[in-house]
C-alpha cells in the first residue's frame, strides 16, 4: 500500500520548478503555521493545503523558524552545518518517522546574519538539530530539502517581548528569508477524546471556540485582544493548558509589516480536534 506521503511527493514532482526569489519579488511575508505531528505524513488534504501555501509564494532563499518545541532563553539557534539530524522529539508513532530526515543544505550565512540581527540579544550557537515543529511541516512544504533552514529558540511566553523579536527579524524578509512562528492554534492535548484523536468526533467546544476568536481578532487586526489571549479567550485554559504552541503568533506579527493589519486564516479546519488555522503576515 502506497503511503500517504510518497503520493504526495509523486505530486510535487508534477508541480515542476519552484521560481526562487529574487529582489524584485519584494519582501517575503511572515507565516504563522500549526505543525502538526509526525501523522501529518498521513494526512493529505493539509499535506496539499501546506504545499499549495509554499507554491503561492517564490521559494526562499533561506528559511528561520520558531517552533513551540524549543523553548530557551536567552535565545539560541540551531546547528548551520548541513544534514543535522532532526530532534525526534515525539513518542508513540511508528517506527519510520523515527527513520525520516531532512537534511538541508549548510546555512552559516543565514546564522551569521541571524547572529548579528539579534546581537543586542545575547544569542548563541548551538549543535541542535531541527525538531519536530520545523522539520515536519517544512518537510511537506518543501520536501527537496534545498532551502537552508535555521531554527530559533522560543525565548519566552511574553507576547509583547516576542512582538519585539519578530520586528527586529523583519528586514531579513527584504532578503528573501521566510520567517515563520511554527505552533498550533488549539493544542490542548489532556483533553482530547479517543474520539478525537481517531476522527470519530467533531472538535471539542474549546477548541472551536478559541480558533473563532483567534480568526475574529486577526480579521480585526486586535493585536491586543490576541495578547491578553488568556483573560479574554473562550476555551482557555482547555485550549492552550501550557502556552508555547500560541506564542510564536506573537514573533509572526511582529516580523510583519504590519502587526494590526486584517488578516485571515490561510489554512483552517480541525484535526484530531485542534485547529490547524495558520495565516499569512505580509
Amino acid at each position: 500500500m502506497t503511503h500517504p506521503f510518497d503520493t504526495h511527493l509523486a505530486r510535487v514532482a508534477q508541480a515542476g520548478e519552484h521560481a526562487v526569489w529574487t529582489p524584485a519579488d519584494g519582501a517575503l511575508p511572515a507565516l504563522f503555521l500549526s505543525h502538526g505531528a509526525p501523522p501529518l505524513f498521513e494526512t493529505p488534504d493539509w499535506m496539499e493545503q501546506l504545499f499549495t501555501w509554499a507554491r503561492s509564494m517564490p521559494r526562499p532563499k533561506a528559511v528561520l523558524i520558531v517552533s513551540a518545541h524549543w523553548e530557551e532563553a536567552p535565545l539560541a539557534i540551531s546547528s548551520a552545518d548541513a544534514a543535522v539530524t532532526p530532534v525526534y522529539d515525539f513518542g508513540g508513532f511508528d517506527p519510520m518517522y523515527y527513520r525520516m530526515r531532512y537534511d538541508t543544505p549548510e546555512a552559516h550565512d543565514l546564522a551569521g546574519r541571524v547572529l548579528k540581527t539579534l546581537s543586542s540579544e545575547h544569542i548563541h550557537e548551538t549543535g541542535r538539530g531541527l525538531d519536530h515543529g520545523a522539520w515536519v511541516p517544512l518537510k511537506v512544504m518543501y520536501p527537496e530539502a534545498v532551502i537552508p533552514v535555521i531554527q530559533l529558540s522560543l525565548p519566552t511566553g511574553d507576547p509583547a517581548s516576542l512582538l519585539e523579536l519578530g520586528a527586529k527579524l523583519r528586514g531579513l524578509r527584504e532578503e528573501g528569508v521566510l520567517v515563520i512562528g511554527s505552533g498550533f492554534t488549539t493544542h490542548g492535548l489532556p483533553f482530547l477524546t479517543r474520539e478525537n484523536i481517531l476522527g470519530q468526533a467533531a472538535a471539542p467546544g474549546w477548541s472551536v471556540q478559541f480558533d473563532a476568536w483567534a480568526r475574529e481578532a486577526l480579521k480585526r487586526g486586535d493585536v491586543d485582544e490576541l495578547a491578553a489571549y488568556r483573560a479574554k479567550a473562550p476555551g482557555m485554559p482547555y485550549a492552550h493548558p501550557t502556552v508555547e504552541h500560541f506564542t510564536p503568533l506573537f514573533v509572526t506579527l511582529g516580523a510583519s509589516s504590519d502587526p494590526e493589519a486584517e488578516r485571515d486564516f490561510t489554512i483552517d479546519g480541525f484535526w484530531m480536534g485542534l485547529s490547524k488555522g495558520s495565516f499569512t503576515a505580509a
